[in-house]
Protein backbone atom coordinates (compact mmCIF):
# COMPACT_ATOMS: atom_id res chain seq x y z
CA UNK A 1 0.00 0.00 0.00
CA UNK A 2 1.36 3.31 -1.15
CA UNK A 3 0.73 6.96 0.45
CA UNK A 4 1.29 9.89 -1.87
CA UNK A 5 -0.70 12.79 -3.34
CA UNK A 6 -3.01 10.17 -5.88
CA UNK A 7 -4.96 9.03 -2.77
CA UNK A 8 -6.30 10.70 0.66
CA UNK A 9 -4.28 12.11 3.02
CA UNK A 10 -5.58 13.85 6.38
CA UNK A 11 -4.27 17.09 6.46
CA UNK A 12 -3.22 16.34 9.79
CA UNK A 13 -0.59 13.92 7.84
CA UNK A 14 1.47 16.68 6.30
CA UNK A 15 -0.41 20.12 6.65
CA UNK A 16 -0.97 20.60 10.57
CA UNK A 17 0.75 19.38 13.74
CA UNK A 18 4.36 19.13 13.88
CA UNK A 19 6.77 16.18 12.84
CA UNK A 20 7.43 15.06 15.86
CA UNK A 21 3.95 14.67 17.38
CA UNK A 22 3.00 12.52 13.83
CA UNK A 23 6.21 10.32 14.84
CA UNK A 24 4.30 9.50 17.96
CA UNK A 25 1.19 8.36 16.65
CA UNK A 26 2.59 7.02 13.14
CA UNK A 27 2.52 3.22 12.64
CA UNK A 28 5.81 2.84 13.05
CA UNK A 29 6.20 4.04 16.78
CA UNK A 30 2.92 2.39 17.21
CA UNK A 31 4.41 -1.39 16.27
CA UNK A 32 7.58 -0.06 18.61
CA UNK A 33 5.98 0.33 21.37
CA UNK A 34 4.05 -2.72 20.72
CA UNK A 35 7.31 -4.87 20.44
CA UNK A 36 8.70 -2.91 23.56
CA UNK A 37 5.80 -4.19 25.51
CA UNK A 38 5.87 -7.49 23.99
CA UNK A 39 9.64 -7.77 25.15
CA UNK A 40 9.05 -6.74 28.55
CA UNK A 41 6.65 -9.60 29.17
CA UNK A 42 8.84 -11.81 28.04
CA UNK A 43 11.60 -10.26 29.90
CA UNK A 44 9.12 -10.62 33.00
CA UNK A 45 8.32 -13.87 32.31
CA UNK A 46 11.75 -15.48 31.76
CA UNK A 47 12.46 -14.29 35.71
CA UNK A 48 9.57 -17.22 36.08
CA UNK A 49 11.83 -19.42 33.92
CA UNK A 50 9.51 -19.62 30.88
CA UNK A 51 12.02 -17.52 28.61
CA UNK A 52 15.37 -18.41 28.31
CA UNK A 53 18.37 -15.82 28.10
CA UNK A 54 19.30 -16.87 24.82
CA UNK A 55 15.20 -16.36 23.28
CA UNK A 56 15.79 -13.18 24.99
CA UNK A 57 18.97 -11.95 23.45
CA UNK A 58 17.04 -13.03 20.10
CA UNK A 59 14.15 -10.62 21.00
CA UNK A 60 16.35 -8.00 21.93
CA UNK A 61 18.06 -8.26 18.41
CA UNK A 62 15.24 -8.18 16.57
CA UNK A 63 12.55 -5.69 18.76
CA UNK A 64 13.53 -2.58 16.41
CA UNK A 65 13.44 -4.66 13.13
CA UNK A 66 10.02 -3.12 11.78
CA UNK A 67 8.52 -4.73 8.46
CA UNK A 68 4.97 -2.75 8.21
CA UNK A 69 5.01 -4.61 3.88
CA UNK A 70 5.06 -7.99 5.69
CA UNK A 71 3.06 -7.46 8.53
CA UNK A 72 0.34 -5.74 6.39
CA UNK A 73 0.64 -8.79 3.64
CA UNK A 74 -0.28 -10.82 7.03
CA UNK A 75 -2.64 -8.61 7.85
CA UNK A 76 -4.22 -8.85 4.47
CA UNK A 77 -5.04 -12.91 5.07
CA UNK A 78 -5.58 -13.16 8.39
CA UNK A 79 -7.50 -9.40 9.14
CA UNK A 80 -5.64 -8.52 12.63
CA UNK A 81 -3.54 -6.11 12.67
CA UNK A 82 -1.52 -6.80 16.14
CA UNK A 83 -1.49 -10.69 15.30
CA UNK A 84 0.12 -10.10 11.79
CA UNK A 85 2.73 -7.63 13.98
CA UNK A 86 3.27 -10.53 16.20
CA UNK A 87 3.35 -13.04 13.83
CA UNK A 88 5.94 -10.83 11.54
CA UNK A 89 8.23 -10.36 14.62
CA UNK A 90 7.71 -14.14 15.45
CA UNK A 91 9.38 -14.47 12.04
CA UNK A 92 12.17 -12.44 12.70
CA UNK A 93 12.90 -14.56 15.68
CA UNK A 94 12.96 -18.22 15.10
CA UNK A 95 13.83 -19.56 18.74
CA UNK A 96 11.97 -17.08 20.06
CA UNK A 97 8.83 -16.39 18.60
CA UNK A 98 7.02 -19.01 20.17
CA UNK A 99 7.36 -17.32 23.53
CA UNK A 100 6.41 -14.24 22.56
CA UNK A 101 2.51 -13.09 23.98
CA UNK A 102 2.71 -15.63 26.41
CA UNK A 103 -0.69 -15.73 28.08
CA UNK A 104 -1.66 -12.32 26.46
CA UNK A 105 -4.69 -10.95 25.19
CA UNK A 106 -3.93 -8.14 22.39
CA UNK A 107 -5.59 -5.54 24.77
CA UNK A 108 -2.69 -6.42 27.22
CA UNK A 109 -0.69 -5.39 24.54
CA UNK A 110 -2.33 -2.19 22.52
CA UNK A 111 -3.81 -0.58 25.96
CA UNK A 112 -0.84 -0.59 27.69
CA UNK A 113 0.92 0.73 24.15
CA UNK A 114 -2.04 3.64 24.17
CA UNK A 115 -0.91 4.94 27.27
CA UNK A 116 2.58 4.96 26.86
CA UNK A 117 2.01 7.22 23.74
CA UNK A 118 -0.50 9.22 25.25
CA UNK A 119 2.04 9.68 27.84
CA UNK A 120 4.56 11.11 25.41
CA UNK A 121 2.05 12.55 23.35
CA UNK A 122 0.77 14.61 26.73
CA UNK A 123 4.69 15.50 27.42
CA UNK A 124 4.44 17.26 24.44
CA UNK A 125 1.47 19.28 25.04
CA UNK A 126 2.66 20.56 28.11
CA UNK A 127 6.08 21.45 26.89
CA UNK A 128 4.44 23.60 24.32
CA UNK A 129 1.90 25.13 26.65
CA UNK A 130 4.81 26.15 28.69
CA UNK A 131 6.57 27.80 25.42
CA UNK A 132 3.28 29.78 24.56
CA UNK A 133 3.28 31.07 28.56
CA UNK A 134 6.39 32.18 28.05
CA UNK A 135 5.80 34.01 25.28
CA UNK A 136 2.49 35.45 27.08
CA UNK A 137 4.52 36.91 30.25
CA UNK A 138 6.68 38.57 27.54
CA UNK A 139 4.41 40.49 26.37
CA UNK A 140 2.28 41.10 29.17
CA UNK A 141 5.31 42.62 30.83
CA UNK A 142 5.83 44.49 27.50
CA UNK A 143 2.24 46.47 28.13
CA UNK A 144 1.92 45.92 31.59
CA UNK A 145 0.84 49.91 31.37
CA UNK A 146 -0.39 50.55 28.45
CA UNK A 147 -4.17 51.81 28.78
CA UNK A 148 -6.65 50.61 26.43
CA UNK A 149 -10.42 50.19 26.69
CA UNK A 150 -12.38 47.43 27.79
CA UNK A 151 -15.01 45.88 26.25
CA UNK A 152 -17.81 44.14 28.23
CA UNK A 153 -21.28 43.06 25.72
CA UNK A 154 -19.10 43.98 22.96
CA UNK A 155 -19.57 47.43 23.70
CA UNK A 156 -17.05 50.13 25.48
CA UNK A 157 -16.72 49.67 29.22
CA UNK A 158 -13.89 50.48 31.20
CA UNK A 159 -10.33 51.07 31.10
CA UNK A 160 -8.15 48.32 31.76
CA UNK A 161 -4.50 47.57 30.31
CA UNK A 162 -3.43 45.32 27.52
CA UNK A 163 -1.41 43.71 29.58
CA UNK A 164 -3.92 42.46 32.21
CA UNK A 165 -6.28 41.57 28.93
CA UNK A 166 -3.28 38.99 27.81
CA UNK A 167 -3.48 37.82 31.64
CA UNK A 168 -6.81 36.63 31.19
CA UNK A 169 -5.60 34.21 28.22
CA UNK A 170 -2.57 33.44 30.77
CA UNK A 171 -4.51 32.38 33.55
CA UNK A 172 -6.53 29.84 31.53
CA UNK A 173 -3.34 28.11 29.82
CA UNK A 174 -1.68 27.96 33.25
CA UNK A 175 -4.80 26.09 34.57
CA UNK A 176 -4.81 23.86 31.48
CA UNK A 177 -0.71 23.47 31.81
CA UNK A 178 -2.08 22.75 35.48
CA UNK A 179 -4.65 20.45 34.46
CA UNK A 180 -2.75 18.20 31.73
CA UNK A 181 0.22 17.67 34.95
CA UNK A 182 -2.54 16.32 36.42
CA UNK A 183 -4.06 14.37 34.05
CA UNK A 184 -0.84 12.82 33.18
CA UNK A 185 0.35 11.76 36.61
CA UNK A 186 -3.01 9.42 36.84
CA UNK A 187 -2.32 7.66 33.69
CA UNK A 188 -2.72 4.26 33.96
CA UNK A 189 -2.45 1.12 31.71
CA UNK A 190 -4.16 -1.88 31.54
CA UNK A 191 -1.54 -4.36 33.16
CA UNK A 192 -1.22 -7.50 31.95
CA UNK A 193 -4.88 -9.16 32.97
CA UNK A 194 -6.04 -11.49 30.40
CA UNK A 195 -9.22 -11.28 28.08
CA UNK A 196 -11.22 -10.49 30.92
CA UNK A 197 -9.04 -8.94 33.60
CA UNK A 198 -9.07 -11.98 35.98
CA UNK A 199 -5.65 -12.44 34.92
CA UNK A 200 -6.19 -16.51 34.95
CA UNK A 201 -3.85 -17.31 32.31
CA UNK A 202 -1.09 -15.77 33.43
CA UNK A 203 -2.01 -17.25 37.09
CA UNK A 204 -1.46 -20.46 35.45
CA UNK A 205 1.96 -19.55 34.17
CA UNK A 206 3.66 -17.78 37.23
CA UNK A 207 1.34 -19.31 39.55
CA UNK A 208 -1.72 -17.17 41.42
CA UNK A 209 -0.01 -16.52 44.57
CA UNK A 210 3.00 -14.93 42.16
CA UNK A 211 0.55 -12.82 40.08
CA UNK A 212 0.43 -9.58 41.77
CA UNK A 213 4.59 -9.58 42.67
CA UNK A 214 4.26 -10.41 38.32
CA UNK A 215 2.22 -7.57 37.60
CA UNK A 216 4.41 -5.56 39.66
CA UNK A 217 7.25 -6.39 38.12
CA UNK A 218 6.26 -5.22 34.58
CA UNK A 219 5.14 -2.06 35.70
CA UNK A 220 8.20 -1.14 37.21
CA UNK A 221 10.04 -2.49 33.72
CA UNK A 222 7.82 -0.29 31.74
CA UNK A 223 7.43 2.62 34.22
CA UNK A 224 3.57 2.91 33.90
CA UNK A 225 1.27 1.75 36.80
CA UNK A 226 -1.35 0.01 36.09
CA UNK A 227 -5.34 0.10 36.65
CA UNK A 228 -5.91 -2.45 40.20
CA UNK A 229 -9.09 -3.23 37.98
CA UNK A 230 -9.74 -3.83 34.24
CA UNK A 231 -11.90 -5.71 32.26
CA UNK A 232 -10.31 -6.51 28.92
CA UNK A 233 -9.29 -3.27 28.16
CA UNK A 234 -8.32 -0.16 30.80
CA UNK A 235 -11.70 1.73 31.48
CA UNK A 236 -12.78 4.09 28.71
CA UNK A 237 -13.24 7.14 31.01
CA UNK A 238 -9.23 7.69 30.85
CA UNK A 239 -9.87 8.66 27.26
CA UNK A 240 -12.49 10.72 27.81
CA UNK A 241 -10.73 12.56 31.03
CA UNK A 242 -7.49 12.92 28.70
CA UNK A 243 -9.62 14.62 25.35
CA UNK A 244 -11.54 16.73 27.78
CA UNK A 245 -8.35 17.93 29.41
CA UNK A 246 -7.32 18.77 25.62
CA UNK A 247 -10.39 20.17 24.32
CA UNK A 248 -10.32 22.46 27.51
CA UNK A 249 -7.07 23.89 26.10
CA UNK A 250 -8.82 24.45 23.15
CA UNK A 251 -11.17 26.37 24.56
CA UNK A 252 -8.80 28.91 25.96
CA UNK A 253 -6.89 29.10 23.06
CA UNK A 254 -10.38 29.36 20.92
CA UNK A 255 -11.17 32.15 23.24
CA UNK A 256 -7.52 34.46 22.43
CA UNK A 257 -8.04 33.44 18.49
CA UNK A 258 -11.58 34.82 18.66
CA UNK A 259 -11.31 37.94 20.94
CA UNK A 260 -7.82 38.26 18.70
CA UNK A 261 -10.26 38.36 15.12
CA UNK A 262 -12.79 41.22 16.61
CA UNK A 263 -9.44 43.59 17.84
CA UNK A 264 -8.51 42.91 14.49
CA UNK A 265 -11.42 44.04 12.64
CA UNK A 266 -10.83 47.44 11.62
CA UNK A 267 -13.47 49.36 13.38
CA UNK A 268 -11.78 48.25 16.50
CA UNK A 269 -8.10 47.78 14.93
CA UNK A 270 -6.10 47.44 18.17
CA UNK A 271 -4.44 44.00 17.65
CA UNK A 272 -2.95 42.15 14.80
CA UNK A 273 -2.10 38.86 13.97
CA UNK A 274 1.33 39.05 12.10
CA UNK A 275 0.76 39.30 8.41
CA UNK A 276 3.63 38.37 6.21
CA UNK A 277 5.63 40.58 3.27
CA UNK A 278 4.18 38.48 0.54
CA UNK A 279 1.29 37.13 2.10
CA UNK A 280 -1.78 36.69 0.10
CA UNK A 281 -5.40 37.76 1.96
CA UNK A 282 -7.37 37.52 -0.78
CA UNK A 283 -7.93 36.00 -4.22
CA UNK A 284 -10.60 38.91 -5.52
CA UNK A 285 -9.44 41.52 -3.15
CA UNK A 286 -5.73 42.49 -3.19
CA UNK A 287 -6.10 44.95 0.25
CA UNK A 288 -7.45 42.41 2.46
CA UNK A 289 -5.36 41.18 5.66
CA UNK A 290 -7.73 37.88 6.65
CA UNK A 291 -7.06 36.81 10.11
CA UNK A 292 -6.27 33.78 8.80
CA UNK A 293 -4.25 31.79 11.59
CA UNK A 294 -6.56 32.80 14.47
CA UNK A 295 -9.39 31.50 12.04
CA UNK A 296 -7.44 27.85 11.50
CA UNK A 297 -7.32 28.11 15.32
CA UNK A 298 -10.86 28.27 15.81
CA UNK A 299 -11.88 25.79 13.30
CA UNK A 300 -9.81 23.69 14.24
CA UNK A 301 -10.68 23.73 17.84
CA UNK A 302 -14.27 23.29 17.33
CA UNK A 303 -13.17 19.92 15.67
CA UNK A 304 -11.08 19.22 19.16
CA UNK A 305 -14.55 20.40 21.28
CA UNK A 306 -16.21 17.10 19.75
CA UNK A 307 -13.69 14.45 20.83
CA UNK A 308 -14.79 14.15 24.02
CA UNK A 309 -18.43 13.05 23.00
CA UNK A 310 -17.08 10.42 20.72
CA UNK A 311 -14.76 9.57 23.76
CA UNK A 312 -17.66 9.66 26.12
CA UNK A 313 -19.77 7.21 24.25
CA UNK A 314 -16.58 4.44 24.59
CA UNK A 315 -16.67 4.72 28.02
CA UNK A 316 -20.69 4.71 28.24
CA UNK A 317 -21.07 1.94 25.54
CA UNK A 318 -18.46 -0.31 26.62
CA UNK A 319 -20.84 -3.25 27.91
CA UNK A 320 -19.68 -5.63 30.38
CA UNK A 321 -16.29 -6.96 29.91
CA UNK A 322 -15.38 -5.19 26.69
CA UNK A 323 -17.06 -4.58 23.22
CA UNK A 324 -15.19 -3.63 19.95
CA UNK A 325 -16.98 -0.77 19.28
CA UNK A 326 -14.74 1.48 20.58
CA UNK A 327 -11.81 0.27 18.26
CA UNK A 328 -12.16 1.83 14.96
CA UNK A 329 -12.64 5.66 15.83
CA UNK A 330 -10.17 5.48 19.16
CA UNK A 331 -7.52 4.64 15.76
CA UNK A 332 -8.37 8.58 15.01
CA UNK A 333 -9.84 10.37 18.14
CA UNK A 334 -6.44 9.92 19.95
CA UNK A 335 -4.08 10.78 17.30
CA UNK A 336 -6.14 13.57 15.83
CA UNK A 337 -6.69 15.26 18.83
CA UNK A 338 -3.34 15.51 20.25
CA UNK A 339 -2.28 16.42 16.28
CA UNK A 340 -5.13 18.93 16.51
CA UNK A 341 -3.91 20.60 19.91
CA UNK A 342 -0.15 20.75 19.00
CA UNK A 343 -1.33 22.48 15.82
CA UNK A 344 -3.26 24.79 17.79
CA UNK A 345 -0.32 25.69 20.40
CA UNK A 346 2.32 25.86 17.51
CA UNK A 347 0.32 28.81 15.34
CA UNK A 348 -0.64 30.48 19.02
CA UNK A 349 2.81 30.40 20.07
CA UNK A 350 3.72 32.27 16.50
CA UNK A 351 0.47 34.73 17.33
CA UNK A 352 1.88 35.74 20.70
CA UNK A 353 5.36 36.15 19.74
CA UNK A 354 4.84 38.09 16.78
CA UNK A 355 1.59 40.07 18.43
CA UNK A 356 1.20 43.72 16.57
CA UNK A 357 -0.05 46.22 18.72
CA UNK A 358 -1.46 49.98 16.95
CA UNK A 359 -1.09 51.77 20.09
CA UNK A 360 -2.42 54.79 17.84
CA UNK A 361 -5.46 52.88 16.81
CA UNK A 362 -5.34 51.98 20.99
CA UNK A 363 -5.48 56.06 21.93
CA UNK A 364 -7.95 56.57 19.54
CA UNK A 365 -10.37 54.20 21.10
CA UNK A 366 -9.66 55.51 24.48
CA UNK A 367 -9.66 59.12 23.31
CA UNK A 368 -13.49 58.13 21.64
CA UNK A 369 -14.39 55.99 24.92
CA UNK A 370 -12.54 56.95 27.50
CA UNK A 371 -14.28 59.83 29.04
CA UNK A 372 -17.27 57.50 29.29
CA UNK A 373 -15.57 55.31 31.87
CA UNK A 374 -14.57 58.68 33.61
CA UNK A 375 -17.92 59.12 35.22
CA UNK A 376 -17.79 56.55 37.66
CA UNK A 377 -14.85 58.22 39.26
CA UNK A 378 -16.74 61.94 39.29
CA UNK A 379 -19.95 60.08 40.29
CA UNK A 380 -17.48 58.65 43.33
CA UNK A 381 -16.42 62.14 44.22
CA UNK A 382 -19.45 63.40 44.45
CA UNK A 383 -20.81 60.66 47.09
CA UNK A 384 -17.98 61.31 48.89
CA UNK A 385 -19.16 64.82 49.20
CA UNK A 386 -22.73 63.60 50.01
CA UNK A 387 -24.54 64.46 46.74
CA UNK A 388 -27.46 61.73 46.07
CA UNK A 389 -26.03 59.50 44.23
CA UNK A 390 -28.71 58.23 42.51
CA UNK A 391 -29.86 61.64 41.17
CA UNK A 392 -26.58 62.47 39.71
CA UNK A 393 -26.47 58.73 37.94
CA UNK A 394 -29.80 59.72 35.88
CA UNK A 395 -28.29 63.03 35.18
CA UNK A 396 -25.23 61.81 34.05
CA UNK A 397 -26.54 58.80 31.96
CA UNK A 398 -28.19 61.99 30.23
CA UNK A 399 -25.06 63.67 29.21
CA UNK A 400 -23.82 60.07 28.72
CA UNK A 401 -26.23 59.74 25.77
CA UNK A 402 -25.83 63.07 24.38
CA UNK A 403 -22.43 62.31 24.06
CA UNK A 404 -22.80 59.16 22.41
CA UNK A 405 -25.19 60.25 19.56
CA UNK A 406 -22.71 63.41 18.56
CA UNK A 407 -20.12 60.48 18.59
CA UNK A 408 -22.09 58.25 16.09
CA UNK A 409 -22.24 61.74 13.97
CA UNK A 410 -18.69 62.13 13.96
CA UNK A 411 -17.89 64.63 16.40
CA UNK A 412 -15.62 64.09 19.19
CA UNK A 413 -17.06 62.82 22.86
CA UNK A 414 -18.25 66.03 24.51
CA UNK A 415 -18.64 64.06 27.69
CA UNK A 416 -15.71 65.94 29.75
CA UNK A 417 -17.28 69.51 28.94
CA UNK A 418 -21.04 68.44 28.84
CA UNK A 419 -20.08 66.69 33.06
CA UNK A 420 -17.85 69.74 34.12
CA UNK A 421 -20.90 72.65 33.19
CA UNK A 422 -22.98 70.69 35.20
CA UNK A 423 -24.50 73.03 37.54
CA UNK A 424 -24.30 70.35 40.63
CA UNK A 425 -21.01 69.11 39.83
CA UNK A 426 -19.83 72.95 39.56
CA UNK A 427 -20.86 73.42 43.33
CA UNK A 428 -18.30 70.25 44.65
CA UNK A 429 -16.30 69.96 42.13
CA UNK A 430 -13.60 72.70 40.19
CA UNK A 431 -12.87 72.03 36.46
CA UNK A 432 -9.73 70.98 36.86
CA UNK A 433 -11.01 68.35 39.47
CA UNK A 434 -13.22 67.26 37.01
CA UNK A 435 -10.74 66.88 33.87
CA UNK A 436 -8.10 65.04 36.88
CA UNK A 437 -11.28 62.66 37.57
CA UNK A 438 -12.11 61.76 33.99
CA UNK A 439 -8.30 61.32 32.87
CA UNK A 440 -8.39 57.81 32.47
CA UNK A 441 -5.17 56.81 31.84
CA UNK A 442 -5.01 55.97 35.59
CA UNK A 443 -8.48 54.52 36.27
CA UNK A 444 -6.80 50.89 35.83
CA UNK A 445 -6.83 49.70 39.73
CA UNK A 446 -4.18 47.52 40.12
CA UNK A 447 -4.42 45.82 36.86
CA UNK A 448 -0.12 46.24 36.26
CA UNK A 449 0.71 44.79 39.18
CA UNK A 450 -1.53 42.11 38.72
CA UNK A 451 -0.41 41.70 35.59
CA UNK A 452 3.55 41.81 36.83
CA UNK A 453 2.29 39.04 39.50
CA UNK A 454 0.80 36.81 36.93
CA UNK A 455 3.97 36.92 34.89
CA UNK A 456 5.88 36.18 38.67
CA UNK A 457 3.75 33.10 39.24
CA UNK A 458 3.75 31.47 35.60
CA UNK A 459 7.89 32.07 36.01
CA UNK A 460 7.98 30.26 39.04
CA UNK A 461 5.53 27.27 38.06
CA UNK A 462 7.30 26.69 34.90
Amino acid sequence: MEFNFDTYLSPLTWRYGSTEMRRLWSETHKRSTWRAVWLALAEVEAQYGLVSDEQLRELRGQVISIDIPRAMEIESVIHHDLMAELKTYAEQCPNAGGVLHLGATSMDIEDNSDVMRIRESIDLIITRIAELLIEFSNQIERYADTVMIAYTHLQPAETSTVGYRLCLYAQDLLSDWENLRRVRSHLRGKGFKGAVGTGAAFAELVGISNLPEFETRLSTHLGLPFYPVASQVYPRKQDYQVLSALAGLGASLYKFAFDLRLLQSPPIGEMAEPFGEFQVGSSAMPFKRNPIHAEKIDSLARSLAQMPRIAWDNAAHSLLERTLDDSANRRFILPESFLITDELLLVTTRLIRGLQLNESKIAQNLGIYGPFAGIEPVLMALAKKGVDRQIMHERFRQYAMSAWAEIQNGALNPLIELLSADEQVKLHLKEHEVYELMDVNHYVGDAPQRSRQLVHVIREAL
